[in-house]
């Protein structure tokens, strides 16, 4: 990388710098807006609100990531061709590759950025804006839905999961060898000691061929495959799943023979989204060597956004008909990228 390199690369970074925070702040200005109507319950007031929708910035930078490439790349190297710097490299023998090759770099730069939002800051600050958010409303998430999981003959139904390692109202079916239900325990406290689950106030109803017993455990503890980091998974909504969290995920759904196919594909969107990013910016350099190269700012700031809601259409649409069809992970997540990568390097290669 020599010097121009490096100037093709931070003139890319700083315009797409400037048209994320742009980007970021609309979009949690409307965040903003549209929590300020649920104010009232509780102490929820407006500087809840304010704090809820900025603790959101870092996973509404995330969703927002490849059309913000997308404009910052159209208008930096739009820039350099309004000065015409661009015409200079040109006519210095700087081949379109070469500026291609910048631009990647500067899009691996934020495909690792994005990667961080999409695993780390993103959901950290998506789970820190609901807990401001109920606990000033005062809501009571613990016994919303129950959540049902499977342990080898076991179905668990627990009804209040007061943390990861703490449960209370659970109901474990067992079922035997022919898919019978042969005993079902109710379950009052479950907490996780040392590895086990240590059960308390068990009633156990038992099914046999001729009668039927009730046996009540004043206390029990049991092996499982169910561990707090399982619960954890389950908890949270698979957008705001770790790759590692999905990986561990994906593989207890299938060492348990359930359908894991929707986390894998999130998990594959997860792995693809920094190529995204690259493909996004590579994208716009033909845009601005060819048709786009004498159009103004506004132009140019269309254009992009036409494309990014196209591509944000195809991969919507990928995913859902990958889901509906049972397509590899890999091709319902990748398919749209793939796609752009074909027609960018097409493109460059036919770009004066």
């Amino acid at each position: 990388m020599n010097k121009l390199d490096r100037y093709i690369i931070l003139n890319v970074l700083a315009l797409t710098g400037i048209v994320a925070l742009g980007l970021t702040t609309i979009y949690t200005l409307v965040v903003f807006v549209s929590d300020v109507a649920e104010t009232g319950k509780g102490t929820y007031g407006v500087r809840e609100a304010l704090g809820y929708s900025l603790l959101m910035s870092p996973s509404s930078l995330y969703i927002l990531m490849p059309i913000i490439a997308l404009l910052g790349t159209l208008m930096g190297i739009g820039a350099l061709a309004r000065n015409s710097e661009l015409t200079a490299m040109r006519a210095a023998g700087v081949s379109v590759a070469r500026i291609g090759a910048a631009t990647l770099l500067a899009g691996a730069l934020l495909g690792v950025l994005g990667f961080a939002l999409g695993d780390w800051l993103g959901p950290a600050g998506e789970r820190a804006a609901n807990d401001l958010r109920d606990n000033a409303r005062g809501d009571a998430t613990d016994d919303v839905h129950a959540l049902w999981l499977r342990d080898a003959d076991n179905v668990l139904r627990i009804r209040k999961l007061e943390a990861e390692d703490h449960a209370r109202d659970v109901t474990v079916y067992r079922t035997g060898p022919d898919g019978k239900l042969v005993q079902a325990s109710s379950v009052d406290e479950a907490r996780y000691v040392d590895g086990h689950w240590l059960l308390s106030g068990v009633k156990r109803t038992e099914f046999h061929d001729d009668r039927i017993a009730v046996v009540n455990i004043p206390e029990e503890q049991i092996e499982s495959r169910i561990t707090p980091n399982v619960l954890r998974l389950f908890i949270l909504e698979a957008d705001n799943l770790s790759v590692a969290g999905l990986v561990r995920l994906v593989a207890y759904m299938d060492e348990n023979h359930l359908d894991a196919s929707k986390y894998r594909i999130w998990l594959w969107r997860k792995l693809v989204e920094p190529f995204t990013v690259m493909m996004m910016m590579l994208f716009a350099v033909p845009f601005v060597m060819g048709t786009l190269r004498d159009a103004g700012a506004g132009q140019r700031l269309l254009a992009g956004v036409l494309v990014g809601i196209v591509f944000y259409v195809m991969n919507k649409v990928s995913v859902s008909v990958g889901d509906l069809y049972h397509w590899p992970a890999p091709m319902a997540a990748g398919m749209p990228t793939a796609l752009l990568s074909i027609i960018a390097v097409a493109r460059l290669r036919n770009a004066r």
